[in-house]
């Protein structure tokens, strides 16, 4: 038996056999999502039947055992009847990566042309978001549709500040969500992805989406970035919710700079992605954040990690960290490039200080915190455009800052 089957239930495996062979797979990871599912399962069916409508299609939600009754209402959901359904818990570590290794694992036994996920906790999901995300690969040959969105300015503030620079800043590739949640895989990425030994490692939970961009980038595949408009879900308020989500995101971030090293050494600034799609007008759904939260859980942190701090840091950095731990409420900052180097400062003692990288990750994420605050302080004034036009000014920072970040990789060799 091939092992990836393993990795499925039993009624799985005989849904597999009764279904034969796909071309499209709309793969949906869930927990905890029972109010919003239904839309989600509808609308992703609805799609493939509108824009794909010769295509063999199969539905599948992947669960991680939900006590809300998602499963039972994805089940209950009706989709037109040429669509396949497959509702499974799956297997292995609780995370979204596990999720998506189960959908993968389906999409390769079915054989199918395009895999396609989206989140479970979307209200803003068209039916024409799934032409959007399988299109490019089925009419354009591309292997990895990243989406890209509308966003309000303090929604994504993971991406904003970290996810992004660094992916532009390392690899030279300038895809606006590496950890959007909704993406369009060809058949022979998705089984790259199966294929590698990551399964048990933070990859299984949320550092599945920054894995699958940095490994589609690094291994040759083709990518594009698809107009997906406003995407509205279920946000959290950054200062009270993102610690876990960062800690693995940030982890697998770092350890694939050590993994790819010799690609990443050797880029210098960076080039647009292709787009797919039309420009959407959308107007995203303002987030509430808590300012004072996050500059306290600066101020703690340097309370709690000021020796790691001072051994991880610069001394020019640990300087200037530590007086900005120190500023009024009302005088508060945390300058773009300083940021900049302190994500460095950290990326190299993670690979390279000997330190247990989970306590690097644990130290830094004040300073998550610290910067998030300091960039809410930047751009209360602004709309979300002009916010936009900030974040992308900090990747070009971080892009001006990288022989700064190879002086000191190379200084700890």
């Amino acid at each position: 038996m091939d092992y990836n089957l393993t990795l499925l239930h039993d009624d799985v495996r005989l849904r597999l056999k009764e279904i034969g062979q796909a071309d499209i797979l709309v793969g949906i990871p869930s927990y905890n999502n029972a109010g919003t599912i239904a839309h989600v399962v509808r609308t992703a069916a609805e799609g493939i039947v509108r824009y794909f409508p010769g295509l063999k299609a199969v539905v599948v939600n992947s669960d991680g055992g939900s006590p809300d009754g998602t499963m039972e209402v994805a089940r209950q959901t009706p989709i037109p009847p040429e669509v396949e359904k497959i509702v499974t818990q799956y297997m292995g570590p609780s995370g979204k990566g596990s999720a998506f290794r189960t959908i993968f694992a389906i999409a390769k036994a079915l054989g199918v042309k395009v895999c396609v996920v989206v989140d479970s906790d979307l209200r803003s999901i068209e039916s024409w978001w799934i032409e959007r995300l399988a299109g490019p690969i089925l009419k354009k040959g591309y292997d990895y549709v990243a989406p890209y969105y509308i966003r309000h300015k303090y929604d994504g503030t993971i991406t904003n500040n970290i996810a992004y620079p660094m992916t532009r800043s390392l690899y030279g590739v300038d895809v606006r969500q590496p950890i959007g949640g909704e993406f369009g895989f060809s058949a022979e990425l998705a089984e790259t992805y199966l294929e590698k030994d990551v399964w048990d490692t933070d990859v299984a939970r949320f550092g599945v989406d920054i894995w699958m961009t940095t490994t589609a980038i690094n291994e040759g595949f083709k990518l594009c970035q698809a107009r997906l408009g406003a995407k509205i879900h279920d946000v959290k308020d950054p200062a009270a919710a993102l610690g876990p989500m960062f800690r693995q995101v940030v982890g697998t971030l770092f350890r694939l700079m050590g993994f790819y090293e010799d690609n990443w050494k050797r880029v210098r600034g960076s080039r647009v992605t292709p787009f797919y799609g039309e420009p959407v007008e959308a107007k995203p759904e303002p987030i509430r954040v808590t300012l004072k939260a996050m500059i306290d859980k600066m101020r703690i942190g340097l309370e709690e990690f000021e020796d790691l701090w001072r051994e991880v840091l610069s001394p020019e950095n640990f300087l200037q960290v530590t007086k900005i731990a120190t500023l009024d409420y009302e005088r508060y900052a945390f300058p773009a490039e300083l940021w900049a180097k302190v994500v460095f400062d950290f990326a190299v003692a993670y690979n390279k200080s000997g330190i247990a990288p989970a306590e690097v990750i644990r130290a830094m994420t004040p300073l998550y915190y610290g910067r998030t605050g300091g960039l809410v302080m930047e751009t209360q004034e602004m709309t979300n455009a002009q916010a936009e036009e900030m974040i992308r000014a900090q990747a070009r920072i971080f892009e001006e800052l990288k022989p700064y970040l190879i002086e000191r990789w190379e200084a700890s060799t």
